[in-house]
């Protein structure tokens, strides 16, 4: 009984022996993980997006100042068109009888200029000598006078019908190609309130503009030259390439909201581009290519001191650096990193510049192959990760009483 009773005591004692020396393995083969990338280079850029249409840089609406009916169009829809070409005109027989007659109209009112002025020279003459009254001069005089006024009046009539019948010639302004041909051949159009439209002509479509309304809250944002990319749903998967060349300042208000007209330059060397399209347009307000830059979340790792302590005591060549209580007290463009070198663990102040919410540029601080550490993680022999990175807690913050700074 007694053998029976030293041998359970035996076996317990093992068993228990077992455990504490499983456990302290455990601990012993505990690892910390590091978790590191190098300092690269990449591309940042923000953007703000809007939507537009596409118009040509100039378009003109081509009419008639006078009424009439076409007689002739010498041009259709999309026709390319040079500057005083003929485009149309009007029938003329009205407009030609008219002019005929104001030229008669000048030719008497010329005559009797002509006259009265030579029946005054001569009545100057006798004025001059007292051989006739003065009544009879006044009168003489009168006549002279009036027949100017007539003169003026009746040239001033013959070139009004004279313009008249040369505004029934309809020629071009601009070089470009017709958008539109609003009329036919045989109707009559009518000018008297306001100048009917016959074409509308749109000149060289190789450069064309986008109109795009962009928010007031995003306006600030956008400076004339700034690069914009854009997209139509004619082409999926084609991105076109622009710039701002104005800003305007007259703002559109809409169902409650602000909106500014934004011009951009559309280049369109290969004419597939119309106008009329919806345009979205992305405008780079931020880019800088290829620069030195930090990923976002190294500036959120904040290693556990127990961990730190740790992974010395794994790798005792390697130096461990705490930080300064400086680098509690950093600026707004400064922000701290941990470097990890070959034999050294250190924090590193680094000042930075524009961000894209990814990754950082990096004005001074560090330089470009270094290596940072983004996690740390203690890993045991069952599997189980204690991961130190994103959000970690301070190690120089003070604990709630019954907690430890140490990982569990």
């Amino acid at each position: 009984m007694k053998k029976k009773i030293i041998s359970a005591i035996v076996v317990v004692g093992v068993v228990v022996t077992g455990f504490v020396v499983a456990g302290l393995l455990s601990a012993k083969e505990e690892a910390i993980q590091l978790k590191t990338e190098k300092v690269g280079r990449a591309t940042i850029s923000n953007t703000v997006t809007a939507t537009g249409t596409l118009e040509a840089n100039v378009t003109v609406e081509v009419g008639t100042q006078v009424s009439g009916r076409i007689d002739r169009i010498y041009v259709d829809n999309n026709s390319l068109v040079k500057k005083d070409q003929l485009i149309a005109r009007l029938d003329t027989q009205s407009l030609s009888s008219t002019l005929a007659q104001s030229q008669a109209t000048l030719d008497q009112a010329q005559a009797e200029y002509e006259y009265q002025k030579a029946n005054y020279e001569r009545y100057s003459q006798l004025i001059e000598k007292k051989l006739i009254a003065q009544k009879d001069f006044d009168e003489v005089n009168f006549s002279y006078k009036s027949s100017i006024a007539s003169l003026k009046s009746a040239r001033a009539s013959y070139d009004k019908n004279k313009t008249n019948l040369d505004y029934a010639y309809i020629y071009s302004p601009i070089d470009g190609i017709v958008l539109e041909r609003a009329v036919e051949e045989g109707e009559t159009v009518a000018a008297s309130f306001s100048t009917p439209t016959l074409f509308t002509i749109a000149n060289d479509l190789t450069q064309m503009e986008i109109e795009a309304d962009v928010d007031e809250a995003d306006i600030g944002q956008l400076r004339v030259a700034q690069r914009v990319e854009f997209t139509v749903d004619a082409f999926p998967g084609k991105t076109f390439d622009g710039e701002i060349t104005e800003i305007r300042l007259l703002a559109v208000e809409e169902s409650n909201v602000i909106t500014y007209t934004v011009v951009i330059n559309a280049p369109n060397p290969e004419q597939i581009l119309m106008p009329g399209m919806t345009a979205n347009v992305v405008f780079y307000v931020t880019e800088k290519k290829d620069i030195v830059v930090v990923p976002n979340r190294a500036f959120d790792f904040s290693p556990d001191v127990s961990t730190l302590m740790a992974y010395h005591e794994a790798n005792p060549e390697i130096k461990v650096t705490m930080p300064s209580p400086a680098s509690e007290t950093l600026s707004g463009s400064e922000k701290m990193v941990w470097v990890k070198k070959q034999d050294a663990i250190y924090p590193q102040t680094v000042v930075l510049g524009e961000t894209d919410e990814i990754n950082y540029e990096v004005i001074s601080g560090i330089q470009e192959g270094e290596e940072i550490i983004l996690s740390m993680s203690a890993v045991t022999a069952s599997g189980k990760t204690t991961e130190t990175e994103t959000a970690a807690k301070s190690p120089f913050m003070p604990t709630p009483p019954g907690q430890s700074n140490k990982s569990k």
